[in-house]
Parts: C-alpha cells; structure tokens; sequence
C-alpha cells in the first residue's frame, strides 16, 4: 500500500469565554508543515484572556485507500487539516492530523473533539499531487428501476 508522511507542528489556543460556563474554550487554530523537532510542547504566545501552544512533530500520513477523501478536501475552496485533539492537564492536546473528510468524519461520529484549520499551500500542492496520482472516481453505473422492465425480465426477490 502506498503511503507518504510529513511532519507537521499545531497551534492549539485556550481563550477565556468571559462567561461562567465554560470559562475557557480550547481550539486547533493552525498547523506549521515540516515543522519536527526533539522538544516537547510549549506556550509560545501568552497575551490578555488567550494562550497559544505548539505542538510539534505530528505526522500527517498519506494511504493511497483514501485518496477520495483527500479529493473531498482539495477540491474544496478552503481545504482544511483536522486536528483530533483532546483535554489532558487543562490543556488541549493533540493526537492525530488528517486532510481526509472521511477519517474526520469517523472521528467526530465516534465522539472526538476535531477541529479544522487551513491548510498551508506547501501542504495543498503535496496532497493534491497524491491526489492526482491516486484518486480514481467511480464509474457512474446506470440505474434503470425495476418498474421501467418489461415484467418478465424484473428480478425476482
């Protein structure tokens, strides 16, 4: 099976609501290509009610098996990184990067906190040339309704 990866860092950003309930909201709020480095996650913007963290060394892997999801997202005006993140220590954390609507998709119906930032032009130019090699659309088939037969030849059920 074909697979291609790259590394990738995310901007996660806790902001206060200024409300009671919650009193701060975490959020993906961007995503750095080729961005792999030996350090572990730190704040690099402390400012008013917000926080930004880094969180690098994430990798973002290519299976030829979902090429339609990446065409799903590339041929969108905005194309999107999903960030599969979750609340560890007060902070949001995240665990899995993808560009396939369809692996975000089973992410959020199974319950995870996923959030979609742009996607950077190297990044866009690397997914849409897998794209272009992988993705093969489906055959449109032609279907014809039973009740359009002639009664003799109609599958019998």
């Amino acid at each position: 099976m074909e697979m291609r990866s790259r590394r990738i860092a995310v901007v996660m950003q806790r902001r206060l609501t200024g409300g009671r309930w919650p009193a701060e909201v975490w959020e993906a709020v961007g995503a750095i290509p080729g961005f792999a480095t030996g350090e572990s996650a730190h704040r690099i913007v402390a400012s008013g009610g917000a926080e930004q963290w880094l969180y690098p060394d994430l990798e973002l892997l290519l299976r030829k098996a979902d090429a339609d999801g990446y065409y799903l997202n590339v041929s969108t005006k905005e194309p999107k990184i999903f960030v599969m993140w979750r609340e560890q220590d007060g902070r949001g954390v995240p665990s899995h990067v993808t560009v396939s609507y369809s692996e975000a998709s089973c992410w959020m119906e199974g319950g995870e906190q996923v959030d979609p930032v742009p996607m950077p032009p190297e990044l866009y130019a690397w997914v849409g040339e897998f794209v272009e090699k992988y993705y093969r659309p489906e055959p449109k088939r032609k279907i014809r309704p039973q009740s359009f037969r002639h009664p003799k030849d109609r599958a019998r059920t």
